[in-house]
């Protein structure tokens, strides 16, 4: 594996991380949304994460004699969670249905701050392995002086 697919790889997964981070803080500033500028309820949002090229295709590019870098992580997809409106009764909420129950997106904020967490450590950890990358190649370097 060359220094530019431990770039790579940090890259994707820095990249990845990113998209989730602004997943969490749109569903975090949506918590208590009951409608949209369209008029239709907020659904919070989940990050579906697979892998670039893994073990798989660096083992059909070594049997074929082909060189080619990892692709680390990518996003597979953005996609609303479905799951049932959170009801509370508040009869004066102007979405308030004929019963006084106003519906809320189905966000639990502990988890979400949960999944900040993880995502911002993902990110560092990255950012740490992209910087000892960094270091190798710089040390490499120097061998050659």
């Amino acid at each position: 594996m060359d220094y530019f697919s431990a770039f790579d790889i940090s890259a994707s997964g820095m990249a990845v991380q990113k998209v989730r981070l602004d997943t969490v803080a749109l569903n975090l500033a949506n918590v208590n949304t009951t409608r949209g500028a369209n008029g239709a309820a907020f659904q919070p949002l989940e990050v579906i994460i697979g892998e670039g090229r893994g073990f798989q295709a660096l083992y059909s590019d070594s049997v074929s004699g082909m060189q080619q870098r990892y692709g680390g992580a990518r996003v597979v997809a953005v996609q609303p969670d479905l799951s049932e409106p959170r009801l509370v009764h508040d009869p004066a909420h102007p979405d308030a249905d004929a019963e006084g129950f106003v519906a809320y997106p189905n966000i639990n904020p502990v988890s979400e701050m949960v999944d900040l967490l993880q995502t911002t450590r993902a990110y560092e950890a990255n950012v740490q392995a992209l910087n000892a990358a960094k270091t190798m190649a710089l040390r490499a370097l120097e061998i050659g002086e």
